[in-house]
């Protein structure tokens, strides 16, 4: 009987890969500390640099992913910043921006987060290794949805202003195509507009806003505590006690409540 031995000659001078040295994270360091902003972000948020991680046995490229969690939760559940093959690698403010909001951080409040790097071969990412890690702080941005409308105005906690978020988001509601529905703090006897769009500059965005006679005129039920401001812009004025109201506006029902 023939017997072959080709396999078993393959598999004694083939060499495994494994682990031998970790990678080693030099920068950023614990004292590094970011507020992350709408209108920088696609300015370089911080420069990710560590030393090579090091494999025994067949030459492999080394994947590398920049991974980051929750300051003390031993990366029980990391979030990937990226990847690369270098061993450092640029991130830009809304990278940054957006592991840290998938990675359920606090939007506009100052986070601890862990940082580290891991290294590892071939397609499926096995013979893993991990850096050691620092603990950095980082205020994230808030990502408003592309369908959001938005209030301004002095009736508003933001007044007539879009510099530093003072706009109101005035999204739509999950499952519908015309629903706008948020809760603020309104103040009494002030007035404001709805704003279909937002540039995220200081200037806003004035250009394209609807006033009260525009749903007036479109057939709205309006609340009874809002009004015709009669002012230049026949903005919205709100009667009712300064204080957290719901509103929503309806594109379907046409109608505008308070509750």
């Amino acid at each position: 009987m023939a017997i072959s031995c080709t396999d078993d000659i393959q598999d004694t001078n083939r060499e495994a890969v494994a682990a031998s040295t970790a990678p080693v994270l030099l920068t950023p360091k614990g004292d590094f500390n970011i507020v992350l902003s709408k209108a920088t972000e696609k300015e370089v948020a911080t420069t990710i640099v560590w030393d090579d991680a090091a494999y025994a046995g067949t030459a492999t490229v080394v994947n590398y992913s920049i991974e980051i969690a929750k300051a003390g939760t031993k990366f029980a559940s990391p979030t990937v910043v990226t990847t690369t093959t270098n061993r450092f690698k640029s991130i830009t403010v809304a990278e940054l921006n957006s592991a840290l909001v998938n990675g359920g951080f606090v939007e506009k409040e100052e986070n601890l987060v862990d940082i580290r790097v891991k290294s590892s071969v071939g397609a499926t990412g096995s013979v893993a290794q991990f850096s050691n890690f620092y603990t950095i702080k980082a205020t994230p941005y808030h990502v408003p949805l592309a369908s959001s409308h938005w209030l301004v105005g002095a009736a508003t906690p933001g007044g007539w202003s879009w510099e530093n978020d003072n706009e109101t988001e005035f999204p739509l509601v999950v499952g519908t195509t015309n629903v706008y529905q948020v809760s603020i703090v309104l103040i009494n006897n002030e007035s404001f507009r709805v704003f279909l769009g937002n540039d995220f500059t200081s200037g806003g965005n004035w250009g394209s806003s609807r006033n009260y006679p525009f749903y007036a005129d479109a057939g709205y039920t309006i609340a009874a505590e809002l009004v015709n401001a009669n002012d230049g812009d026949k903005n919205f004025k709100y009667l009712g006690p300064t204080g957290l109201r719901v509103l929503k506006i309806d594109g379907a029902a046409k109608t505008i409540t308070l509750n």
